[in-house]
């Protein structure tokens, strides 16, 4: 690949660290260098994925923050367990197990604790005479770095992150992040419709439309169903990064068929179906939807803390009451309910046990505040004022605990500022580590 190395890495952990006779699960990661660094001893920089359930980037050529890193280190883009080429975990792989129950079991080892033991592994195994290496977390691959900080800080150097500074409170903090959420997604509705105004009509009919369908919904090309509230998902990526906003508006424009022939009934375009599914991974990666609540539980349940949440706001976020009312209609967030396991096809097999980890009270810790407040390893972290995802708040109360960390807080980017200017990002990063930049 031109101006990048890649070398690839296949290792075998234990499924449960915890048990000597864990099966073993196969971990991939791939290293990038520079072209003629490949043998030269520079340090290691580990990148850590959002998601949870997403695969590490794939290069294609050597640019933003991945160039920039490349110009001294060797970095490693990790699929984390269940992701990539980490014993992948799909709708059609979990359907192995006999139970739903067994199904719990298997992936209640899939959070930030064993990533953290993964990559100290593969640490182990790629970094020459053991030393530490750099960590950089992207959203929830922060919050994976800051769980390395709790419990392996000894395998660190540095770490980075970008948009990822989790809670940490014991409990479930899922209620917390999304009235956080909540709020922030509202005023990122209110901003789209003030930018384009002409789509507040377009939304409330296809709204109507779905509504006024059929058992309330129209068929989808993968056999789910499109319903006001599912339409509602679209907010999860068109509200809360760069661009997302002109993306969301310009789907819309394409949303009905041409009535061709007079009387025939106005129905939504196949496009506007098919790009629908293309902006949602719920279907590539479930492990997102199975897992996303619990990685803000330790040691209680998240009950569908999302749904909750969303009902006590009663009628705010109701599309159809909107559309009828002549209200623009709310997106939501990075939220997950309960129904989409009704609605989404690749879903429904995984309500049984999505509903099993619902319930699930006895989730081990992912973060030690007794560790983060003794914390020696330099820690910068970019925070965006406006981010959708990692509330502003909740991320200004985890760096207080801890011990050192540097801040830039920043309006300039949303969640996506590591993708939309990840050169920069990561420089001014380096920079307050090594003193060239101003502290916040």
């Amino acid at each position: 690949m031109p101006e990048l190395r890649l070398r690839d890495h296949h290792l075998i952990v234990p499924l449960d660290y915890s048990l000597n006779n864990s099966p073993g699960i196969s971990i991939f990661a791939r290293e990038v260098v520079a072209p003629g660094k490949e043998d030269q001893q520079m340090p290691f920089l580990l990148y850590l994925q959002g998601g949870p359930g997403f695969e590490s980037p794939r290069p294609l050529e050597a640019r933003g923050w991945l160039k920039k890193a490349c110009e001294e280190f060797h970095v490693v883009l990790l699929d984390q367990r269940g992701t990539g080429l980490s014993t992948p975990l799909t709708a059609s792989s979990l359907s192995q197990f006999k139970s739903a129950k067994e199904q719990a079991e298997y992936l209640q080892n899939f959070r930030a604790d064993n990533i953290v033991k993964d990559a100290e592994h593969v640490r182990s195994c790629l970094v020459p005479n053991d030393e530490p290496w750099t960590v950089l977390g992207q959203s929830y691959g922060g919050f994976c770095a800051v769980a390395y900080l709790s419990f392996a800080p000894g395998g660190l150097r540095h770490a980075l992150l970008t948009g990822g500074l989790p809670p940490l409170d014991v409990g479930c903090s899922a209620e917390l992040v999304y009235r956080a959420c909540f709020k922030r997604v509202l005023l990122q509705n209110l901003k789209f419709y003030d930018r384009f105004p002409d789509s507040v009509k377009t939304v409330q009919e296809v709204v109507l439309h779905l509504a006024e369908a059929e058992d309330s919904g129209v068929p989808l090309p993968s056999g789910s169903k499109l319903t006001p509230r599912g339409l509602q998902l679209l907010g999860l990526s068109g509200l809360g990064s760069s661009g997302g906003f002109e993306r969301l508006h310009y789907l819309f424009e394409r949303a009905w068929d041409p009535v061709l022939v007079r009387g025939c009934k106005k129905q939504l375009s196949y496009f506007f179906l098919r790009m629908f599914e293309n902006w949602l991974s719920f279907d590539t990666n479930p492990l997102y939807a199975l897992m996303h609540e619990s990685i803000y539980c330790q040691g209680a349940a998240s009950n569908w803390a999302a749904e909750r949440v969303r009902q006590e706001l009663g009628d705010k976020f109701d599309a159809v009451k909107a559309a009828r009312d002549g209200q623009p209609v709310l997106f939501t967030g990075e939220m997950v309910f309960p129904w989409m396991f009704d609605e989404i096809a690749a879903l429904r097999p995984l309500k049984e046990v999505a509903n099993i980890l619902a319930e699930k009270e006895d989730w081990p810790l992912l973060y030690n505040k007794k560790a983060l407040n003794a914390n020696k390893v330099p820690v910068a972290a970019a925070v965006y004022y406006e981010d959708m995802y990692v509330n502003f708040s909740i991320s200004e109360a985890t760096a207080a605990e801890i011990a050192g960390i540097r801040l830039w807080v920043t309006s300039e980017y949303m969640h996506s500022g590591l993708r939309d200017d990840g050169a920069r990002v990561l420089d001014y990063l380096l920079g307050m580590l090594r003193g060239r930049k101003l502290l916040h």
